[in-house]
């Protein structure tokens, strides 16, 4: 059925990295044999007949150019501009939206955007120029969030909120509150009723959004009360429905190691120990090592079988692949499964028989990989050591551990190394970015942050899992089975070309075509220098998020020509899909067919994809609120921030502290013309001279802290200073001066 390959193939073409192809090249880099080329053809045909791709030139397949109005889902940046992306993809991408013309659109609505466009350069498109598009959003189709979270408040005689978040800044009124309502200042969740005027159909200026309250949640800035905010912002599920819980119940109860449905490899025996963080409550992951008599390594990752548990299509999985995976908030964690499995059966306890799927690799002495294989196992964890137990063995440190223990993390550490310098060698990149934990007091406040851990213990279990991933996808490749993916593209050539022009600003130098190789000297060649964090922000900044796809695309970052998720199942659904193909892998090693279709296997990786990107923001986000509860207390304060972003409306600067972001307007930059150059990361003023770049160091004042809306408040303390002290300088005069005229005015912009 040509319908298996239509959306396939309009994937692969919508992806930044896609360069045209001809329908026999596109085929073959798709993996499609001979002996599905006619119905590859024939779904090419009926995608040509219904406008949804062209043929360039030399009959390359190609998306169409967008058209004057474009039909999408609108994607707000916390910055205030978004993006809508196209239902129909097309040659150009997603359609840049400018802060002025959301027309009242937050993220999730579908909408309709008027297209604008410019033409400059050479490019991909069929008229043979590059054409920069924006836009500005003419109608809302349909609201892609109706419920709100806000502190319950009442003017003449009005009770309202005010939405938190970014998303929605207008007073949601509310209709029917009665004597039984919470007390004002009680966060409640309200649903809309009617969007007022920002409906923009029969709608009169300036009617206000109009709402129900459906739960309240108790008083403000409590941990408690902020989190279960912030999941209901973001939709997130608490609860597990009693069918899931029911099932989880079951398959624990029916639990035997000693007597299972098929058999399983006995590795028992072997050294086997568990690296995690101190405060783990889950031990998904686990580590051995064989010294061979060939002189050869065997690194063994053995992974908890949760696919043994959760079985496909049952109500846990249901629920499970729903979820997609698992949410992290400070002292607490919205888990993908019940933690009757997470933190039971499927956990690696120490001294515990557990079933796990296992990847074996066998290194020669320059750790490249001579052999690998993958069975289902059974093992007995030896011992389970914290990040800092591991690191203190690695420094030498033996204490009282068992001389076994001591001699695995030893030779787990030398491997990691040799791992690392081979990934290094194959142009594996590495950003040097600060990351913080926030510190909390027993009342959930955040009092302090620092850095987090970043011990070789860490770098050693990522080494291996990196290494467990690539080879888990390997051999699923050589099946020739389609797996889902995680796929991390190459910048596309406009990013390359901006990221050029800016590192040549900051003194260094980029081939506008980059490659990996390109990138590793930059960031090696500024490490520990005053540009590396600009540098570093620059490089992330031009980088695709990884996503879940079954596209073959590879892994830019991690120099990675096939690879995909199989170390955290309890946590990823992608992984546990993986996990049941290689079940299907070790019990029918002579099936080569495809396990799973395409097309669905798009879908389920977007699915995934979104509710990863909705889990990070919900964490973020969170950590935002308490971060700014801190702040509020702090205002007049200051402190020496990094400048993250450069727009025309202000710079971003950064607290490395507690790594928040504040604004600093430009009209309170100071007295100038500001010239913003943001591919340059600069701001520049014609008549001081004075520059703000991307990556520079900028003492600040906190001016004003607004938690609901999520803003951050700043100034120059040079300027405020400045202000000060013109203020002082102002009055003396006109006490000395009442009648001075004629002054130049100063230009405010």
């Amino acid at each position: 059925m040509p319908d298996q390959y239509t959306e396939v193939i309009m994937k692969y073409l919508a992806d930044r990295s896609y360069q045209p192809l001809k329908p026999r090249q596109l085929a073959r880099q798709m993996g499609i044999g001979e002996e599905g080329y006619g119905t590859f053809r024939q779904a090419v045909k009926r995608l040509r007949d219904a406008g949804r791709i062209v043929m360039g030139s030399g009959n390359a397949l190609m998306l169409p150019e967008m058209g004057s109005k474009v039909i999408g889902f609108f994607r707000q940046n916390p910055k205030g501009f978004g993006f809508v992306i196209p239902e129909q993809p097309n040659a150009h991408g997603d359609l840049f939206i400018p802060p002025d013309a959301t027309g009242g659109a937050m993220t999730g609505d579908q909408v309709v955007a008027r297209v604008k466009r410019t033409t400059r350069g050479r490019g991909r498109s069929l008229d043979g120029k590059r054409n920069i598009y924006s836009g500005q959003i003419i109608e809302i189709i349909q609201r892609g969030q109706n419920r709100f979270v806000g502190n319950l408040q009442k003017t003449g005689g009005m009770h309202f909120i005010l939405p938190e978040g970014r998303n929605f800044n207008q007073p949601i009124l509310l209709r029917d509150v009665g004597a039984a309502a919470p007390k004002l200042g009680t966060k409640v969740v309200v649903e809309i009723v009617s969007y007022g005027d920002a409906d923009g159909v029969g709608k009169s200026k300036g009617e206000l959004p109009s709402g129900v309250i459906v739960e309240s949640l108790g008083p403000g800035g409590q941990l408690e009360v902020e989190m279960k905010a912030v999941i209901r912002s973001h939709g997130l599920t608490e609860e597990f429905g009693e069918e899931a819980m029911d099932c989880a119940r079951a398959v624990v109860k029916a639990f035997d190691p000693d007597c299972l449905d098929h058999p399983r490899e006995d590795v028992i025996a072997l050294r086997i120990a568990t690296i995690d963080p101190v405060d783990a409550r889950d031990y998904d992951d686990a580590i051995s090592l064989t010294q061979n008599d060939d002189g050869t390594v065997t690194l063994g990752v053995h992974i908890a079988d949760v696919s043994h548990f959760v079985r496909e299509g049952s109500p846990l999985d249901i629920e499970a692949r729903q979820r997609s995976t698992s949410v992290y908030f400070p002292r607490h964690v919205l888990p993908m499964l019940p933690e009757i499995l997470s933190n039971g059966v499927c956990s690696l306890q120490e001294g515990q028989k557990r079933l796990t799927k296992s990847a074996f690799i066998t290194y020669d002495e320059d750790a490249n990989v001579v052999a690998s294989r993958l069975a289902e196992t059974i093992i007995r964890s030896t011992k389970r050591l914290t990040y800092g137990q591991a690191q203190e063995i690695c420094d030498g440190k033996k204490g009282s551990y068992d001389p076994t223990i001591v001699e695995l993390v030893k030779d787990m550490e030398a491997l990691a190394r040799r791992i690392e310098k081979r990934r290094r060698k194959a142009g594996m990149l590495h950003l040097d970015l600060p990351a913080v934990e926030l510190v909390l007091d027993e009342n959930g406040k955040v009092v302090d942050a620092r850095p987090e851990d970043d011990s070789y213990s860490h770098t050693i279990i990522e080494m291996f899992m990196v290494e467990a991933n690539e080879a888990v996808a390997r051999l699923l490749q050589g099946k020739g089975w389609a797996f889902l993916r995680r796929v991390h593209p190459e910048p596309d050539v406009a990013s390359g070309g901006d990221l050029s022009a800016f590192i040549k600003a900051c003194g260094q130098k980029l081939p506008a075509k980059m490659n990996r190789h390109d990138l590793q000297q930059l960031l090696e060649g500024v490490r520990g220098r005053p540009e590396s964090y600009a540098v570093n922000l620059a490089v992330l900044k031009t980088f695709q998020q990884a996503e879940y796809s079954p596209l073959p695309i590879g892994h830019f970052a991690l120099a990675s020509k096939c690879y995909c998720h199989f170390t955290s199942p309890i946590r990823r659904y992608p992984d546990l899909t993986v996990h049941r193909l290689i079940a299907d892998y070790c019990r029918a090693p002579g099936v080569d067919k495809p396990k799973e279709d395409f097309s669905e296997l798009v879908e389920l990786g977007e699915h995934c994809s979104t509710a990863e990107r909705r889990a990070s923001a919900a964490e973020d986000e969170l950590r935002e609120v308490l971060v700014l509860q801190l702040l509020e207390t702090k205002i007049g304060d200051s402190f020496n921030g990094v400048i993250t972003g450069v727009t025309n409306f202000g710079i971003f600067v950064q607290w490395p502290r507690f790594l928040c972001e504040g604004l600093i307007r430009l009209t309170d930059l100071g007295d100038d013309w500001w010239e913003v150059l943001p591919k340059l990361g600069l701001v520049r003023g014609e008549a001081s001279g004075r520059a703000y770049r991307l990556g520079d160091m900028l003492e600040v004042r906190i001016v004003g802290v607004d938690a609901v809306r999520r803003q951050l408040n700043l100034l120059p303390v040079e300027t405020s200073s400045k202000r000060s002290k013109k203020k002082t300088s102002k009055k003396k005069a006109k006490a000395k001066k009442p009648n001075a005229r004629g002054r130049r005015k100063k230009r405010q912009h």
